[in-house]
């Protein structure tokens, strides 16, 4: 939840600072759509690293199971392979 909350203080931040500039491009479309996709690009760039955040905590998950049950599986043999000496 904190990654995501950084990632969204950051998008609101590029569109600040880019409603600040909006103006100073007013007579200039070329910086105005340098701006723009300036805006889009930082935009985009942190949405995929929240994607990928999201996608590496799923990956743990769903390995987390699997390895608790492979513990599980473990520790049972050895208690059974106790019992058996």
């Amino acid at each position: 939840m904190l990654k995501t909350s950084g990632y969204l203080i950051s998008i609101i931040s590029v569109l600040l600072l880019g409603a600040v500039a909006w103006t100073a491009t007013a007579e200039h479309p070329a910086m105005r759509i340098l701006l723009i996709l300036g805006m889009a690009t930082s935009i985009a760039g942190m949405f995929l690293r929240w994607l990928s955040y999201v996608h590496e905590r799923r990956e743990k998950q769903d390995r987390a199971p699997a390895t608790a049950s492979h513990a599980g599986s473990s520790a049972s043999s050895r208690l059974a392979s106790e019992r058996a000496n």
